[in-house]
């Protein structure tokens, strides 16, 4: 993307993203991995790859970013398909210090990857 420090590189082979994605998985159990700016010209596969590395978060629609997302709809199209449930979301009312701002709740039932798999 113009203007950050990586303009101009080579693309990132796919099987190294997700390479990646399994070595933040590994090295932080307990983090959230999130996969975030590109995923538009990510095919449903590869977000699948990455969602079984380890990943468990994404950034729902285009708020707080620079580059597109894909479209609400094909993201919950996605984790249907995946068998994935997105996590319960608290979104801070307009009048408040950060008004808008998401924050998802991690609790002890959560598997210790993190995401929110369907039963």
């Amino acid at each position: 993307m113009a203007g950050t420090p990586l303009h101009g590189s080579a693309e990132l082979d796919p099987f190294e993203f997700v390479r990646m994605i399994a070595v933040a998985r590994i090295a932080m159990p307990r983090s959230m991995v999130r996969l975030s700016a590109g995923r538009e010209a990510m095919s449903d596969e590869l977000q699948a790859l990455c969602f079984l590395a380890g990943a468990n978060s994404i950034f729902y629609g285009d708020k707080l970013l620079t580059t597109g997302n894909p479209e609400s709809e094909r993201d919950l199209a996605l984790f249907a398909r995946l068998g994935l449930q997105p996590m319960a979301v608290q979104v801070d009312a307009e009048g408040h210090d950060h008004g808008g701002t998401v924050h998802a709740d991690i609790s002890a039932d959560t598997p210790a990857c993190g995401c929110a798999h369907a039963a």
